[in-house]
């Protein structure tokens, strides 16, 4: 398969899932304080960013049925969501009208360089084969503004040494990753890491894996981010 045709594939996985999905997931975060807690911390350091020229806006990469940006725009952040199913995007604009939601590749997203205050991909890099994950990385570092705030949640891998494991997931393939490698790939697309949260599993969760959630941050100046 492709990697044009993974990218169809998933979307159109998404598309088809959207109504079970947004009824699984729309009230996840009401149970799960930790969540909320790492969100707030993203919110506040992206509140304590820099004054580059981002304009304080924040992305949600990946935002489903727009739940967790919903959440974002209540603890006060410029926040609007892109995905890349539109039956998602039409299902978070149903049940968000007030805010922005597009549809959207994040291996070509269509915002402008340096636009961002925040970036937030929560679980939207699972789906992303390998030697894809470097030009995504990439394209976050494009968007964010010197200064700004990147908060990426994952699942881990069961041994370090392996840089990603493929897992059986429910709509589309998908891959968990060793965190130490994904921070290295972090660093490699020129951001720095600020802070690593892990959740542990807990008896009631779906899937048995450690949960990770890297914070990092553009720097307000440096050497360009490396090309391949």
């Amino acid at each position: 398969m492709t990697e044009h045709d993974a990218f169809s594939a998933t979307r159109e996985a998404y598309d088809a899932a959207a109504p079970l999905y947004t009824q699984l997931f729309r009230d996840v975060l009401r149970d799960s304080p930790l969540d909320r807690a790492f969100l707030s911390v993203f919110a506040e350091a992206v509140g304590a960013g820099g004054d580059g020229d981002g304009g304080g806006q924040v992305a949600d990469l990946g935002c489903g049925p727009g739940h967790v940006t919903a959440h974002l725009d209540e603890l006060g952040l410029a926040v609007f969501g892109v995905d890349a199913s539109p039956a998602m995007i039409e299902t978070a604009r149903q049940a968000y009208p007030g805010l922005r939601f597009d549809v959207g590749s994040m291996a070509a997203l269509d915002i402008a360089d340096g636009a961002l205050r925040g970036v937030l991909s929560r679980w939207s890099i699972i789906h992303t084969p390998p030697r894809e994950l470097p030009a995504i990385l990439g394209e976050f570092h494009r968007v964010l503004a010197p200064g700004g705030h990147i908060l990426v949640g994952f699942w881990a891998t069961d041994d370090p040494s392996h840089p990603a494991q493929v897992f059986d997931h429910a709509v589309a393939p998908a891959y968990r990753w060793s965190p130490d490698h994904l921070a290295a790939l972090l660093r490699t697309a020129g951001l720095a890491e600020v802070a690593r949260m892990v959740r542990e599993p807990q008896p009631t969760d779906r899937r048995q894996f450690k949960e990770i959630h890297l914070l990092a941050r553009k720097p307000e100046a440096g050497p360009a981010r490396p090309t391949a």
